[in-house]
């Protein structure tokens, strides 16, 4: 399909390029931008006055629910949510059931998500046989099937003596291992600890099981080499050691989910279930940090944590309740919300859904390296079309998702998807663009 978006803000936060100009695409492929040959003939003309157009967006963490859950979320219904919150590609960890330590299952994961023609999928494999922790997975085998990193997902390692040996094969090969990090015991409880945890009568989850598990990991990075990126990071503290970790020269990157981004431990209120997350919702001061941590470049990129909870699972007794929220639809609008807040740049509030997650994939995405995540001549055809002035105001049951438990319910946010282009292929299209 060959087609033209006309008079739209492109930006490319990469590059730096922001001018209104045309974009024309053929064969999955941009072949050009600004200057268009002059003999394009498009199939298909998408107006975009008005509209920025970006490239598509990359969530490093999106649990898709299949296989093994598949009452809380299929593959068809959160790939939909994914672009149509204008997400063209995504990072699903391996804590499905089965779990992602087999050849066979990563490829039959990506053969399935290819067949629906949306977003890309790049999973995550299995760090240790059935996570359990104990003996280290194929990781060469798993690779080749198409796993980007290997991670425990929520699982931590207790064995130290497993992640040192993980560390310096995953070294060895050049694979980058997805960690978040938290002591096994202190991180039991169900919410944040503090003044607040202690009045509900909450099980606690201190602040000391993120440092401790990253001190763990800086000193196995500096005896192994091994590059580690870290997902979600939840306090303030924890910013401060990433801080120290880069000054030092470790090769580490990290994220943070949206939740952690604009919540505090305050939103819970009284036991709203829908505040039940992992890692738990900190107090103001965490928040503030990871805000600004952010902003100057220690957080690497914002993630969705997308996790779909059935409504038997969440509408239990706040420490009874599954853990988990549905995001994909609410990346770019959050990214958005926090910039014009925080006084951002634009670029950088798309940078960290864009090109900064590309930056953290890195070698990983083999022959996509060069253009997912950007807009380049040549580059894969991965595009998103927005309003940024449209508001919305977040509505469970309008969400594509098969999960419908967010805790931005009723949050009015900037920027709506007027359309996302996968590979080429129109894979969502809202209201036209003005």
């Amino acid at each position: 399909m060959k087609i033209l978006i006309r008079n739209g803000r492109v930006i490319d936060p990469a590059s730096g390029f922001d001018e209104i100009c045309d974009v024309a695409i053929a064969a999955g492929r941009i072949i050009g931008i600004k200057a268009i040959a002059p003999g394009f003939s498009a199939s298909r003309v998408i107006d975009a006055s008005g509209c920025i157009v970006a490239p598509g967006l990359i969530d490093l963490a999106a649990r898709l629910r299949e296989p093994g859950h598949e009452h809380e979320g299929m593959l068809e219904s959160e790939m939909a949510a994914a672009v149509a919150g204008g997400i063209t590609a995504l990072v699903c960890p391996p804590d499905t059931e089965p779990v992602l330590d087999e050849p066979g299952l990563v490829e039959m994961l990506k053969m399935r998500a290819e067949k629906l023609h949306r977003a890309r999928v790049f999973p995550l494999g299995a760090l240790t046989r059935n996570l359990q922790g104990e003996v280290l997975t194929e990781m060469a085998e798993l690779t080749e099937a198409g796993c980007v990193g290997f991670s425990q997902a929520e699982v931590p390692l207790a064995n130290t003596l497993v992640l040192q040996r993980a560390l310096l094969y995953a070294a060895t090969f050049g694979y980058t291992v997805w960690l978040r990090p938290q002591e096994l015991h202190l991180g039991q409880g169900v919410a944040a600890s503090g003044a607040l945890a202690t009045r509900l009568g909450l099980a606690g989850v201190p602040v000391a099981a993120e440092t401790i598990a990253l001190h763990t990991i800086f000193e196995l990075m500096k005896a192994t080499g091994a590059c580690v990126h870290l997902c979600r990071i939840s306090s303030a503290a924890g910013i401060d050691l990433v801080r120290q970790a880069r000054n030092a020269g470790l090769p580490v990157t990290c994220d943070v989910s949206i939740n952690s981004l604009l919540l505090t431990d305050t939103d819970i209120g009284f036991f709203d279930s829908r505040m039940r997350l992992n890692p738990p919702l900190r107090q103001q001061r965490d928040r503030d940090a990871l805000q600004r941590g952010l902003a100057d470049g220690t957080v690497d990129a914002l993630v969705s944590d997308h996790t779909p909870v059935d409504e038997n699972a969440k509408t239990l007794p706040f420490a009874e309740a599954e853990p988990g929220a549905t995001g994909l639809e609410l990346l770019l609008s959050i990214a958005l919300k926090w910039g014009r807040d925080g006084d951002v740049d634009l670029r950088r509030s798309l940078a960290i859904v864009t090109s900064e997650p590309a930056r953290v994939l890195g070698s990983a995405l083999g022959t996509l390296q060069a253009s997912v995540g950007r807009l380049v001549e040549g580059g894969v055809a991965d595009v998103c079309v927005f309003d940024p002035d449209a508001t919305w105001t977040i509505t469970p049951a309008a969400l594509r998702s098969q999960g419908k438990h967010t805790p931005f319910s009723g949050y009015e946010v900037p920027g709506r998807v007027r359309c996302t282009i996968a590979a080429g292929l129109v894979a969502y299209e809202g209201q036209a663009p003005r």
